[in-house]
């Protein structure tokens, strides 16, 4: 049984069923479970709150039989058993022709899992390099396919479609990218730790996509504010702009499109998905 929260969203309990690397970076979980068969986005950068079990639950531990007060009761529970909660956007959605079982996939950045790592490993990307087949997940998601949770809204007049986006951010923007219609100008470019994290997009738009490696050994030390301004951009009257990732790196591409650039404010959308030293506790508690 599932507990309503404030509509349009609600928890799905789900199950993993297949994992699979997609680079030294990144890796792919999917999931599934009779309640996917309400999921509902029409988003291409939909935004999910995922909840973890700690290591020995079998389960994450939010306390749905508290109705609309789970989330301060959840807040309440042992850091030790309070299940982890975690932020992240829905690379994919598949319903089934006759509509009977539902999948979806989200992807994890790796940082820290590998040996030697110069920077620890937080839960969720432990929890997901080990994730095997049957382990249990909840997902807060929307039931309604447009809910204010996705940002990517190019307006009706868009004659050019510009995207960044670092490794968080990827999952989205490919998607974003992947669905473009026919016609659409796109100049895209994705940020990724290792050249073994680039991946092929395949797409009707007319999209241009550059990926910038870091572990490039020419690489400068603000890739994305370099390579971006270096860039010519395509005529264009009405252009839109999506920015995501690190938020200091999303508020210095903001202030490129609109201050160099003179790109209508309006006209940008930025999501800080992270911030340099701080974990997502400590960003939700500065609200």
């Amino acid at each position: 049984m599932t507990t309503a929260v404030a509509a349009p969203f609600r928890f799905f309990s789900l199950q993993v069923v297949r994992t699979r690397r997609l680079g030294p970076s990144l890796a792919r979980v999917t999931f599934a479970g009779p309640d996917l068969l309400a999921f509902r986005s029409d988003g291409r950068d939909q935004s999910l709150s995922l909840f973890l079990p700690h290591p020995g639950q079998s389960e994450p531990a939010v306390p749905l039989e508290r109705g609309d007060e789970w989330w301060q009761a959840w807040r309440e529970l042992p850091d030790d058993v309070r299940a982890v909660m975690r932020s992240y956007t829905l690379r994919e959605l598949r319903h089934d022709a006759h509509g009977n079982t539902s999948e979806i996939d989200i992807d994890f950045v790796l940082h820290g899992v590998e040996p030697a790592a110069a920077v620890q490993a937080g839960p969720a990307a432990r929890w997901a390099a080990d994730a095997r087949a049957g382990d249990r997940v909840l997902l807060l998601g929307p039931a309604v396919a447009d809910n204010r949770a996705i940002r990517f809204r190019p307006p009706e007049d868009t004659d050019l479609v510009v995207i960044w986006g670092d490794e968080t951010a990827v999952p989205a923007a490919c998607a974003i990218v992947e669905s473009l219609p026919a016609g659409t100008r796109a100049r895209v470019w994705l940020e990724v730790p290792h050249a073994g994290d680039v991946q092929e997009l395949a797409t009707a738009a007319d999209a241009e996509v550059t990926w910038l490696v870091r572990e490039d050994a020419e690489a400068p030390a603000d890739l994305a504010l370099t390579a971006l301004r270096d860039a010519p951009l395509p005529p264009a009257e009405h252009p839109y702009v999506w920015i995501a990732g690190e938020s200091g790196r999303v508020k210095r591409l903001r202030r490129h499109f609109v201050g160099e650039r003179g790109i209508d404010r309006r006209r940008v959308t930025f999501v800080g998905y992270w911030r340099q030293g701080l974990t997502e506790e400590q960003l939700r508690e500065q609200g």
